[in-house]
């Protein structure tokens, strides 16, 4: 059992200038240890923590020395536990966290533990900012008209979210309409050093959204965990991880004129995946961090999830200590973080000599080298220069359906969709913007593209472009701030101007909450088979997530949002003379950005933006609750489903299994993301899902989206497998969400297929590629396919994410052998599948070879991907939350 801190020697006092203390801390310096000097930043915040958490039960003395010993364990992939500082969630993780928090808590009180134990033991913010759509767009009253929708369809959620608010501790709600969970997180929540009950240490956080990693710009270490581990590090439980690589990336130079950090973030992407960083943090440094304020830290850190790195991280300078006093924190509250990283040597001074750090590897940008550019079509590492836009654009059209190709016959590759559009010519060709929209964490939170997208409206304006009326625009900025510095240096008039009205605060089109395109533009596409283009300033571009009508979906900066809104290509269209203008006619200079930001963004904005968040909005303050801290479930709703992850739940663990006899239920190529497994985006209206809203009396308008419905269990089962672009090699190239029945040889959707295979007692496994589960933090594609009866899924690699969810939930990851596959097998999905493993658990090791054979008498080895000791007992217990549950009665 615990014990006292075996380091409690090196516990000792800051004290403040002026006499005093500011508290106590754990004194790296006072280890003496010199190999503690060398680690990185973002390692030093893990050994802190294992050291404060250090009762040589959850986390032991060995468990430091590891981390000490970083440069010499870490590339023998040793465990290590970490417990973070808080938890972060949004709504669309945050509503099926709660059911299963809520849901916990009938558990525990079934098997005669006290209910109350589960309570979130560190500090939990949640922000609802996934559910507004941009269902009105290129509207002054867009806000409000939006807000009032997400109310109707969500009440029922947010009454659910505001009662978990009051019935669990530690956990503050904010109100939909304050912004962007990570620009929050960024600009409000963020501690960077916490000071709780006199006792400092570093700000950490992880959170129920892979982009959570935008806080590793503000030297707070933050990454993206499935939502059980989240509700299980909630209850302080230590997060079982691999002690990571670290990749050391060196900044030179600055950026050119006329490039933006969101060219810069394309760039580094790019670069990133090409090196291979899956479980590894990346840490940033060298003389061009100087060059990059905090926002533009904050864009490369977010998208560390598109790079593949757990982390990108930006340690604590001067120039983290200015943003901190320009978004309000106190004078106070930034001397103790200065003065606390300092004592702890976790303060990078450039004006002083720098300490050499090893990194497991290194990768060098000079700045200048930098370029504009977009990403796409089909995924954001896919960087293309601007120069070369056009001759890929071409390319990507007769290339063959791929992630560059859309495979357009030659003689249909000009046409010309032309129809009228309420009373004037329009026309679409291949490549036609159809929405262009200023959204995502990633950039509104960077004043300098924002700021950047106004001037090139404004330039636009003056010289008598507008864009086309058929185009769906819109702004969603991550927060209040955005609105304010807007209108401060009167930019937002000329965004308005080109039809880029607010239409809210949150995440929108990014997420796939883009909202219906108009329907002539949508039967203009559909009726002529017009591959119809999105151009938005977000992270991800995977097909059918932005919106199903758009096949071709770029990333790219605000400004050139604004600027592919008003064109397409070069030339950008013909303004108040006839001759043509260019991009660089209406594009600002770095200097003309740099001046309107200096004026226009003022730390009160940041104060006052903040202050009103807590005091919430009128329709959220008179939704009214239920009290009492156990939920009465209402059988009838099709928002808020008691799940059956306890049915029948004893005190004895089920044990450890194999797989006998199981059918394929579905056979995937590479890179299927949790997108394609549980989409968030709209409910199609043939779909299983629907027919189940049809039947209990929810109107299609009312279907809302899936994320929406993550609350709900038999919503998202129907749900799962249910995008309308999956590839799954059993129906012979058709796309769709089907499969085929292979006892009866029928094609049904993935859920009746599923559901006979049920009835009949049958299990199934899922075969797949390279990257399986690449994407979103999306526990539902681990819950939903545990609801199908799936056992196993054999892939060649995993996201680092998707496969804890898929040990979180009791289903088996295996990995086919290098340079093996189904393909190379001879796998048609057509078999019947056992795995082979031991009853007993204590007889299974991570990362051991299993058996699988088939009925046709195939026989291969794969890699058993538990990869920790914990890994195995959650195996053994069902999945993660019953071995939690198990835990805490015993306790």
């Amino acid at each position: 059992m615990a014990s006292e801190n075996p380091f409690k020697g090196i516990f000792t006092s800051l004290p403040k200038p002026g006499g005093g203390e500011f508290g106590k801390f754990y004194s790296l310096p006072a280890l003496n240890d010199p190999r503690i000097d060398k680690l990185p930043y973002s390692i030093k915040i893990l050994l802190e923590s294992a050291i404060r958490n250090c009762d040589n039960f959850q986390v032991t003395t060995a468990d430091v020395e590891k981390i000490i010993d970083w440069e010499n364990s870490s590339p023998k992939q040793v465990e290590i536990p970490f417990k973070p500082a808080r938890v972060l969630l949004q709504d669309f993780t945050g509503v099926p966290a709660v059911v299963d928090l809520a849901c916990m808590r009938d558990a525990m009180n079934k098997l005669g533990g006290d209910s109350n134990k589960i309570n979130p033991l560190v500090p939990v913010d949640l922000v609802i900012d996934h559910s507004v759509q941009v269902d009105v767009a290129r509207n002054e009253n867009a806000v409000q008209a939006n807000m009032e929708l997400e109310f109707r369809r969500n009440k029922e959620r947010f009454a659910f979210l505001k009662w978990g608010s009051t019935a669990f501790h530690n956990m503050l709600v904010v109100p939909p309409g304050s912004g962007i969970v990570h620009q929050v997180n960024l600009e409000y929540l963020g501690r960077v050093v916490f000071n709780t009950d006199g006792i400092l240490y570093p700000d950490s956080v992880v959170g129920t959204d892979s982009h959570t990693t935008m806080i590793d710009g503000l030297g707070v270490a933050g990454w993206g965990v499935g939502g059980i581990e989240a509700e299980a590090a909630m209850l302080g439980q230590p997060m079982s991880m691999v002690l990571p690589g670290v990749v050391g990336f060196k900044l030179s130079g600055k950026l050119r004129n006329g490039v933006t950090a969101t060219d810069l973030v394309l760039t580094v992407t790019q670069m990133l995946r090409k090196h291979g960083v899956v479980g590894k943090f990346v840490e940033f440094y060298g003389e061009g961090m100087g060059e990059l304020s905090l926002a533009d830290r904050a864009t490369i850190a977010n998208m560390s999830p598109e790079y593949g790195a757990t982390m990108g991280f930006f340690p604590v300078d001067r120039v983290t200590l200015q943003y901190l006093n320009l978004t309000g924190r106190s004078d106070e509250t930034v001397a103790m973080i200065e003065d606390y990283l300092r004592a702890n040597k976790m303060f990078v001074d450039y004006n002083e000599p720098q300490q050499i750090r090893v990194y497991s590897s290194y990768l060098e940008l000079d700045l200048a080298d930098v370029e504009p550019c977009v990403s796409g079509p089909k995924r954001p590492h896919d960087r293309v220069p601007i120069k070369d836009m056009k001759a890929d654009w071409h390319s990507c059209l007769d290339s063959k359906v791929g992630f560059k190709g859309f495979g357009m016959p030659k003689e249909q590759q000009d046409k010309v969709a032309k129809f009228s559009f309420h009373g004037q010519e329009a026309e679409l060709k291949h490549g036609s913007v159809v929405i262009a929209a200023i959204t995502s964490c990633t950039n509104t939170s960077n004043p300098s593209v924002m700021l950047g997208a106004g001037l090139v409206a404004k330039k636009a304006c003056e010289l008598g472009l507008e864009v086309k009326p058929w185009v769906k625009t819109s702004l969603a900025p991550g927060s209040g701030v955005v609105t304010k510095y807007l209108l401060q240096s009167g930019m937002q008039k000329y965004l308005n101007q080109q039809g880029f009205q607010i239409v809210g605060y949150g995440c929108t089109t990014c997420i796939g909450n883009s909202g219906d395109l108009d329907e002539l533009v949508a039967s203009a596409i559909t009726n002529n088979d017009i591959v119809a283009a999105a151009v938005l300033s977000g992270n991800r571009n995977f097909e059918g997530r932005v919106h199903p009508l758009t096949r071709a979906n770029y990333l790219a900066s605000p400004p050139l949002v604004v600027a592919y809104a008003l064109a397409g290509t070069e030339p950008i269209g013909t303004g108040k003379d006839s001759n043509g203008i260019y991009f660089r006619d209406i594009w600002p200079s770095n200097e003309e950005i740099a001046e309107v930001v200096q004026s226009s963004v003022l730390p009160d904005m940041f104060k006052s933006t903040y202050e009103a968040i807590t005091k919430g909005n009128p329709m959220w303050n008179s939704l009214s609750v239920p009290s009492g801290s156990l939920y009465s479930w209402d059988p009838s709703s099709t928002y808020i489903h008691e799940p059956p992850y306890f049915k029948g739940m004893t005190m004895d663990p089920p044990g450890a299994h194999g797989v006998k006899d199981a059918y394929c239920l579905l056979n995937f190529g590479d890179s299927i993301t949790t997108d394609h497994i549980s989409p968030a985006g709209s409910i199609h209206k043939d779909s299983p899902a629907a027919k189940y809203l049809l039947e209990r009396g929810v109107d299609r308008r009312d279907f809302n989206s899936y994320g929406s419905r993550r609350g709900n269990d038999e919503v998202m089962a129907r749900g799962t497998f249910a995008n309308i672009r999956i590839v799954n090699k059993l129906l012979n190239g058709e796309v769709g969400p089907k499969t085929i029945h292979i006892p009866s040889g029928e094609k049904l959707y993935v859920f009746e297929a599923a559901m006979r295979y049920k009835e009949a007692g049958k299990d199934t496994i899922v075969l797949a590629g390279a990257e399986y589960g690449s994407g979103s933090s999306r526990d539902w594609a681990a819950k939903g396919p545990m609801l199908l009866g799936v056992k196993a899924v054999i892939a060649k690699s995993f996201e680092r994410i998707h496969r804890s969810n898929l040990v979180g939930m009791g289903i088996l990851p295996l990995c086919f052998k290098p340079g093996e596959d189904a393909d190379t097998l001879g796998l048609t999905g057509h078999e019947l599948y056992t795995i082979d493993l031991p009853s007993k658990v204590s007889e299974i090791r991570p990362g051991q070879d299993v058996t699988v054979t088939t009925d046709n008498g195939k026989s291969f080895t794969c890699t058993l991907r538990f990869d920790t000791e914990v890994e195995l007992a959650y195996f053994d217990h069902g999945g993660i939350l019953p071995y939690v549950i198990r835990n805490l009665i015993k306790e």
